[in-house]
């Protein structure tokens, strides 16, 4: 049986682990583009779900009057 190597890195994980040794900037730069982009503040989230109550349900097929 065989068992995996304990002191095995994969490429992937030796390449990340060397970019953020030669850039260490890269962990603040992610933090802030995910707060502008996913972070919502509650007042953002509240008039989203405002939004949210006011759509219409779309019927199936939507070319083909009732």
């Amino acid at each position: 049986m065989m068992l995996p190597a304990r002191h095995y890195v994969s490429d992937h994980t030796r390449f990340m682990r060397e970019l953020l040794e030669e850039k260490p900037q890269l962990v603040e730069e992610q933090k802030k583009a995910r707060a502008r982009w996913w972070d919502k503040r509650p007042v953002e989230l509240a008039a989203e779900q405002k939004m949210e109550e006011g759509r219409v349900p779309q019927p199936g097929y939507v070319y083909q009057p009732e």
